[in-house]
């Protein structure tokens, strides 16, 4: 079992409040990232749970229990760090089973456990290997073994990639998905790579400030964000966001021409992703546009136009469209995809 609940948890250092009244309930099994701008509070909070930082005001639940005051080591949980920690001269195997043997393990039992958690890792013939004999990635499973053996209520898992290079990042949060998959473990995971969150869980929260912003599903979140930092945060690249009227059924860009609006009046800012935006002949669409910068990535292209008073606006299209700098274009928005948000930033619903 891996149910944790978070109960009004406050983190105060001296007179600096630096988590805020967080109430979070994560499910059984459930693959939950945390995710925000550096500074948000993210690892503060999984360090809370894991009990490396004391909770100020609030209580921690697992499993029906309060953990509040209990020790890291009571709390039947496992952190992997940005750090690998490894011993440097002990072998995979040993530093595998180093946490077990320490707790007075017998060795058949400890052999069984690594054995176990090399095969689900891949690591069976570096077993015998030290750290430095070892791939970044390699370490890094090394370091998810070693917490796999301990059989933890819940995993912890704070920016394990971001030593990794871009190749290898791809790869181990595929062996990080396979491994959640196989283990059916409660994972909680830091990240301030919107990519990592958005392929890898079950829920997104999203933080700043030491709050949560909005808590869902990939999908929901990409969706239907509820505000513009949610809407510009998630995303890549983000999404478009620049001043708007709206009333009587239609809205106007700064600059451009008006567009269907079902909504309530009352938008001051109106959103679209790079990708519901159609490129045509000027003249055409919400607003015109001069190409720019061209990004040309295979499959798709990135074009960054100067739209005058409503601003850049990036758009993704096809990677064989044919488009130069300086070409004056028509840019039409998808009726069904656009966002509106009032004067606080906090989208309006249809």
């Amino acid at each position: 079992m891996g149910a944790i609940t978070l109960n009004a948890v406050e983190k105060w250092y001296g007179e600096v409040q630096v988590i805020k009244g967080v109430d979070l309930a994560i499910n059984d099994g459930e693959f939950i990232v945390f995710v925000g701008p550096s500074g948000c509070g993210k690892s503060t909070l999984l360090r809370m749970i894991g009990g490396l930082e004391d909770i100020s005001r609030g209580s921690l639940d697992i499993d029906g229990s309060d953990v509040t005051d209990q020790p890291p080591s009571k709390r039947g949980l496992s952190m992997v760090f940005q750090s690998y920690a490894l011993y440097p001269h002990m072998s995979v195997r040993d530093n595998m089973g180093f946490s077990l043997k320490t707790a007075g393990a017998p060795k058949a039992e400890i052999a069984e456990k690594v054995d176990a958690a090399a095969e689900t890792l891949k690591l069976d013939q570096y077993l015998d290997r030290r750290p430095k004999d070892l791939s970044g990635g390699q370490r890094q499973r090394v370091a998810i073994g070693r917490s796999i053996v301990r059989e933890p209520t819940a995993f912890l898992f704070d920016e394990p990639l971001s030593n990794l290079d871009a190749a290898l990042r791809v790869e181990m949060r595929y062996e990080i998905s396979k491994l959640h998959q196989a283990l059916s473990a409660t994972m909680i995971y830091v990240t301030h790579d919107q990519v990592e969150a958005m392929t890898l869980a079950d829920r997104i929260v999203v933080l700043d400030a030491g709050r949560i912003i909005q808590v869902g599903t990939p999908r929901e979140l990409y969706n239907h964000p509820g505000n513009v930092f949610v809407a510009q945060f998630i995303g890549s690249p983000k999404m478009n966001v620049f001043a708007c009227s709206a009333s009587g059924g239609t809205y106007a860009v700064p600059g451009g021409r008006t567009g269907p609006y079902p909504m309530a009046d009352g938008a001051t800012q109106m959103g679209i992703r790079p990708e519901h935006i159609s490129v045509g002949a000027s003249g055409t669409g919400q607003c015109d546009g001069t190409v720019d910068v061209i990004e040309y990535l295979g499959a798709d292209t990135f074009v960054l136009l100067d739209c005058g008073e409503a601003g850049q606006i990036n758009v993704r299209i096809s990677g064989d469209a044919d488009l130069s700098v300086g070409d004056r274009v028509g840019l039409s928005f998808d009726a069904e995809r656009t966002h509106f948000f009032d004067t606080d930033g906090n989208t309006i619903q249809s």
